[in-house]
């Protein structure tokens, strides 16, 4: 006969497997999905460490030093904060980035948005247009430099070619100070067919059910456009300002290979002149006060947008 158990003696709890420290948390499946996680984000962390924050903090502590990339820092207190105070070249940097950007955002939010209308049709070869408008957005901005001085040379540039064949006097376009900077300023509307594209995928996204039922209410072209295109394209249109604001601060290429900042520092931009600061007169502790300058403009700028033209973005739940 089997051995009777009693059912009032307390029983032992049955052994479980030793987990083994950590090697065993490794074992189980929450051990192992988390290392798997770890795992996965590790090339986003490192990068946002190595080329983000610890740039940022380093920076963020030359503001207080002087260093020249040669002798050791120098503790210098708030002096290059005051220094801004002084420095007429970083208020003319400022200015000049501040009119690049009130006349270039706006100019190429409106042509990538009309170019991206025009393409959005259901025509014979429309792909071949879209690549067309697409591909100066994606030619090197070495490449577009060299090509843009040649088009403003001023005597055998394209542009004052066309000027004479119309019978209007050529222009200096690199070499005077009033009309270098909307050169460049017109030389950015080149590359607006990324923000098109953006503004195509936008717009292939309206549903056609509201254009038929507008049409059905005797909605011409423009009102549709009005009532239905623009409240629905605000988040993308939003998106491409807030986007186009921030390149436009960053301008850089162009304005060192073509202009190079002159002619009289017109065409001085924020990033060229902090490029002359830290490489060109070796003041990496100034330098990194006009790093921290330009950030905190950028952060102040996309703060208000969003408190203000943010307000305005409708989705399509709210038409």
């Amino acid at each position: 006969m089997g051995k009777v158990i009693s059912l009032s003696e307390p029983q032992s709890p049955p052994d479980r497997p030793s987990t083994g420290g950590a090697m065993g948390w490794f074992r189980t499946l929450h051990g192992r999905r988390t290392l798997t996680g770890y795992i996965f984000i590790s090339p986003f962390i490192l990068g946002f460490l190595i080329w983000v924050l610890i740039p940022a903090m380093t920076a963020l502590w030359l503001v207080f030093h002087d260093w020249n990339l040669v002798s050791s820092p120098t503790y210098s207190g708030l002096d290059n904060i005051v220094r801004l105070g002084g420095d007429k070249l970083f208020w003319q940097a400022l200015k000049v980035t501040t009119i690049y950007t009130l006349a270039s955002v706006p100019l190429g939010l409106v042509l990538s948005f009309i170019m991206a209308l025009l393409i959005n049709q259901k025509v014979r070869g429309i792909a071949l247009f879209r690549t067309i408008y697409y591909l100066p957005s994606i030619v090197p901005a070495v490449a577009s430099a060299v090509l843009w001085t040649w088009i403003f040379n001023t005597e055998f540039g394209l542009l004052n070619v066309v000027l004479r064949y119309v019978g209007l006097p050529k222009v200096h376009w690199l070499e005077e100070p009033e009309w270098a900077l909307p050169a460049l300023i017109l030389m950015s509307l080149w590359s607006v067919g990324a923000a098109m594209i953006i503004f195509l995928a936008g717009l292939q996204g309206i549903p056609e059910g509201l254009y038929e039922a507008a049409k059905i209410d005797g909605a011409d072209r423009l009102a549709q456009l009005r009532h239905i295109t623009i409240p629905l394209m605000s988040p993308t249109i939003f998106f491409n300002l807030v986007i186009g604001v921030i390149n436009s601060f960053q301008v850089f290429t162009a304005a060192i290979l073509i202009t190079d900042g002159g002619p009289q520092n017109a065409t001085l931009f924020f990033v060229l002149y902090l490029y002359r600061v830290s490489f060109r007169f070796l003041e990496m502790g100034y330098a990194a006060t006009l790093s921290w300058v330009l950030f905190f403009i950028l952060m102040v700028l996309t703060w208000l947008m969003f408190k203000t033209v943010g307000q305005q973005v409708h989705y399509q739940e709210d038409v």
